[in-house]
Parts: C-alpha cells; structure tokens; sequence
C-alpha cells in the first residue's frame, strides 16, 4: 500500500514539504525506513532515484524485507541554506513517529538511509539527534532518534574542503565558503558530531568515487571507531558516484537490509529513543 504526496511540513514562505509512505503486505508494526535523496542539495526529488538503481526495484526490495519507506523531500539549496534541510530532515522522523500508530510503524525502530547528499544528511541527522541546539534540532518535542543509519557516499567532512567555485555545491549550502564560515561547515560535518551513544552505521562507497571522494567514508568510519560506536564500512571497489562500474549493484541494495535486519531484529522492538548500539 501507498500514500502519496503527505505533507509532513507545511513552512511559511515555502512550499509544502511531502512525502510518500509505502508499506509491505501483511500487518505491522514494521520498521521504517526513512529514504533520503541526493542531488548535490540543489536537485532532485523524493520520486527521483540514480540510474543505476532505478531499475532494480528500490523501494520493492526494502518493502520486500518487511520494512516500511518513506521518501522524504526536503528544501534545495536554492530554496534555504543549511541547517534548512537537517531540520526538515528531522520534522519528517518526528511526523512519522507522531503517525506511526495511524500507518501501522514502529516508532522504536526508524532507520534513515541516504545516498550522496542524503547520504549527508541522514549521518548529520542521525548523530545530532534530540539535540539541545536549536541549530541542529529545529522545532523540539516529538523524539528524532533514529536506530540505524546506511549511508552511500555522503560527505562527512566539509571544514577542510580546499576553496571552491561560487557555483559548487558545498558553497550553495552553506551560503559562502566552507573555509570563511568554519563554524557552519563544522555544524554541517557529521565526522564532527560523533559520540559514543551514537546509533550504528553502515557506510558504502565506491572508491574511485570522483564527486565525493572515498576518503570521506573513512574518516567518518574511522571518527566513529575511536567512540566503540559501530560504523561498518563497505568499499564498492572500482566504482564510480552513485555507483558506476559497481559489477552488482542489486548486491549492495541487499547488503545494506541486511545490516538493517542485523540491527533492528525485526520482531524485537527497541525503545523509542534509544540508539539501538549494537
């Protein structure tokens, strides 16, 4: 079953943020996994998936494994810089566990996955999670802590990036230079999040990755190690962004529910509010 085009925010001055639930056969409560977009932050769509994967019946394979999806939009860079798109991030995972009684989810085992700039914010959200800063919470109340999080090739690092052109993406994020605004480029950084009650993470990325180097899952993985928290990192040898040249793609889909099966063991719940730390 689908539902279309739900509005999880509707924010002054902008357009109504929406998103589209799809739930496996059967009764719940399921797991939810909460999918998150790339597009560089400027481009893109919650409808909209890369090339590679388009055709491999994304969303069906997860549904398939007994996990609800919710695919989320959320302000481009165009529209508002960061921390814009943490907090619509976030107000989504807090309409869905407010909701998860009327669809059938189970609020104590939400996993966010996301690819490239996704893959961004799904680590920022799930490291800064009921956070105390406004600038990285928004609107408080209902709980953002999420269980898991599956990160394809997302930056983890924006506060040693080199100078930029005016028009690349980092810039238009954050609205300037990550080397003139240090203190936004590290409230951006996931790596600079990290803590030791931090949920468990999968990272994958291709490493001849030439967009977002391979480099930046090592040093979130790395980053995460040194708290005890558990980051396990996949290198897709020889592939490109959004995984060009990767011989199996469908593997890697697979690969990644079954971490998601490893830390929330469907049929146990967790606490809502609980890393789930495996």
């Amino acid at each position: 079953m689908t539902h279309a085009n739900l509005v999880y925010a509707d924010i002054s001055g902008y357009r109504p943020l929406r998103l589209d639930l799809y739930l496996p056969a059967g009764e719940g409560p399921w797991p939810l996994v909460v999918w998150v977009h790339g597009g560089a932050w400027r481009n893109g769509d919650r409808k909209t998936l890369p090339e590679t994967y388009l055709p491999l019946g994304f969303f069906d394979r997860i549904q398939r494994r007994g996990y609800a999806v919710a695919s989320v939009d959320y302000r481009l860079s165009a529209e508002a810089t960061f921390p814009a798109q943490l907090h619509d991030l976030k107000a989504a995972i807090r309409w869905l566990r407010g909701h998860a009684g009327d669809f059938g989810l189970d609020p104590g085992r939400f996993a966010l996955w996301g690819e490239s700039a996704g893959g961004h914010l799904v680590a920022l959200a799930g490291l800064t999670a009921d956070s105390d800063d406004p600038r990285l919470e928004g609107d408080a109340g209902v709980s953002t802590a999420v269980q898991a999080v599956v990160d394809w090739y997302g930056v983890s690092d924006m506060i040693h990036t080199v100078r930029l052109s005016d028009d690349d993406p980092e810039v238009q994020l954050l609205g300037g230079q990550p080397a003139e605004l240090r203190e936004l480029a590290a409230l951006a950084s996931p790596a600079e999040h990290a803590h030791a009650d931090a949920p468990p993470f999968l990272c994958v990325h291709g490493t001849d990755d030439k967009i977002v180097p391979y480099s930046q899952s090592e040093h979130l993985a790395a980053v995460l190690h040194a708290y005890g928290v558990r980051c396990d990192l996949h290198p897709v040898p020889g592939a490109d962004h959004i995984f060009r040249g990767a011989p199996d793609v469908a593997a890697l889909i697979e690969a990644s529910i079954d971490f998601l099966d490893d830390v929330l063991k469907p049929g146990q719940p967790a606490a809502v509010g609980s890393s789930g730390q495996a």
